[in-house]
């Protein structure tokens, strides 16, 4: 594939070296020093796009991206809240697009886990349960969009929890959930990756559920993974529909 970078950061340049080493090219690199200048001429010859750029940047570039009627992947979080926006304007055009808070493999069968874990504890009203986060200090949203999706499988299954709040450490803000809310806990520390924990805690017992990334690689890797499963496809599409765990 013709593949172009939206966002050339930390992660665009694993997804470019991942992308190289599985036959891909790559035909332009977009990020904030040459984005004002991109016209429709630029991105019309390529394949497909892989944005990992910024939560104000990437939906101008899922709206250009569609305007050439080419499909994009979309690694960046932060936008959700136009989510359902761009479904329709996605499916009414008739472009693709796949979307996700995170690429790892590890990271969704830790998804697909977390939600059978929920289902398996919400008969027992003894637990209560939150989501901790840690990522590196430069990430720009909190909580991690990996964390919201977590969150999002837990609401689905445990009946008590209806909602979930954000507290960040050191931010000052003292931030106290409600019964029925569901606590994430978010921590910036130096050059952590990401590490996300799930914890049911009684007064008897806790249980504790974790995915530790080692590195960035993990991500990079399941972008371009998922960039080769989008190609040839239209419509809109989750990361986890790349997976069947039921099978």
């Amino acid at each position: 594939m013709k593949i172009i970078l939206l966002g050339y950061g930390k992660m665009g340049q694993l997804i470019e070296r991942f992308a190289v080493k599985r036959g891909h090219e790559i035909v332009l690199v977009v990020d904030e020093n040459n984005r004002s200048s991109i016209e429709l001429e630029d991105i019309e010859d390529a394949d497909l796009a892989i944005d990992f750029s910024t939560p104000d940047a990437a939906l101008d570039n899922i709206s250009l991206c569609f305007e050439a009627n080419l499909p994009i992947v979309v690694g960046t979080t932060g936008w959700y809240e136009h989510l359902e926006e761009v479904k329709d304007t996605c499916l009414n055009a008739d472009q693709s697009l796949l979307y996700g808070s995170n690429f790892s493999i590890g990271v969704n069968i830790f998804f697909h886990i977390n939600k059978l874990l929920a289902k398996a504890i919400n008969p027992y009203k003894q637990y209560d349960v939150q989501v901790e986060e840690i990522h590196h200090i430069h990430k720009l949203d909190a909580p991690s969009g990996t964390a919201i999706t977590i969150a999002e499988g837990i609401l689905d299954q445990i009946d008590d929890k209806n909602s979930w709040v954000n507290s960040i450490e050191g931010s000052g803000e003292e931030i106290i959930a409600k019964p029925d809310q569901l606590l994430i806990e978010s921590l910036r520390i130096e050059e952590v990756p990401g590490t996300h924990t799930v914890l049911y805690s009684s007064e008897v017992d806790q249980i504790e559920f974790t995915h530790t990334a080692h590195s960035r690689e993990g991500f990079a890797l399941g972008a371009v993974i998922a960039a080769e499963w989008l190609y040839g496809k239209k419509g809109f599409y989750q990361v986890t529909e790349m997976f069947d765990f039921n099978k």
